[in-house]
């Protein structure tokens, strides 16, 4: 398998650079918004990212709640972490979309935008839980908190389906349509950032995986080594008495 990553690492940067090719030069401009409506190939393409990983991690958790597997509660926070990174883009590049469409950075009342950053809000809390909590039950607490921000993710995909927001229409499955230049840049871009998240995740599961393997050894050590100074002591101990 370590083999393959410097063969994927290469046909993603390969891809990225072709996405914003497509993106920049052979994408028609958008007759409304001009040009700058092409951030949509790197706004649209980081949400569905985002929800795709936390997807991963509400699946892993629920493993890790049944089964207590070491390796799904990896993949959990793994996903959460490079989820959150994908989240945090969106989060950037819809405000600068949205201030020359809408003439403002933020709508506080947009149903997307709120239940957007409360998704960000519970990942990022979930992750501020993985990392300085040091009780026993972290990673069980963590889980339950990944199930229920994963409730979120349904409600920011659908909510301009039945929520008035100054989001538009859904065109992709909402009854639109789009120019075919368009939508090819656009699955493009998006398969190249799921191959680009693809190598980020396997990265960090080595690295986790890795981690905790060297701090069950260190554990294993101190355990070693108190009961080797216990059973040292033991004679002294009688000598004295």
């Amino acid at each position: 398998m370590k083999r393959l990553f410097p063969i994927l690492s290469v046909i993603t940067a390969a891809l990225l650079a072709y996405a914003l090719y497509q993106a920049l030069v052979v994408a028609p401009t958008d007759a409304l918004q001009g040009d700058v409506y092409r951030i949509i190939y790197y706004h649209v393409p980081s949400a569905w990212t985002a929800f795709l990983l936390f997807l991963i991690n509400f699946v892993a958790s629920v493993v890790y709640l049944i089964r207590r597997s070491p390796k799904a509660d990896i993949v959990a926070v793994v996903s959460a972490e490079v989820g959150v990174v994908f989240c945090t883009i969106v989060l950037v590049t819809g405000p600068i979309w949205a201030r020359p469409v809408w003439g403002i950075w933020w709508a506080p009342g947009d149903i997307r935008l709120t239940s957007t950053l409360v998704l960000w809000l519970i990942y990022v809390s979930y992750l501020v839980l993985r990392r300085f909590s040091s009780s026993a039950q972290t990673q069980m607490l963590a889980a339950a908190l990944a199930v229920f921000g994963a409730l979120d993710v349904p409600l920011v995909y659908f909510s301009i389906w039945f929520f008035r927001t100054q989001h538009p229409q859904p065109v992709i499955g909402g009854g639109g349509s789009m120019d075919p230049r368009m939508l090819h840049t656009l699955l493009i871009s998006w398969m190249a950032f799921l191959c680009f998240a693809f190598l980020i995740c396997w990265s960090r599961f080595r690295l986790e995986l890795l981690k905790r393997e060297v701090e069950q050894a260190h554990a294993m050590e101190s355990l070693v080594g108190a009961g080797a100074a216990a059973k040292a002591s033991m004679p002294l101990s009688r000598s004295s008495r």
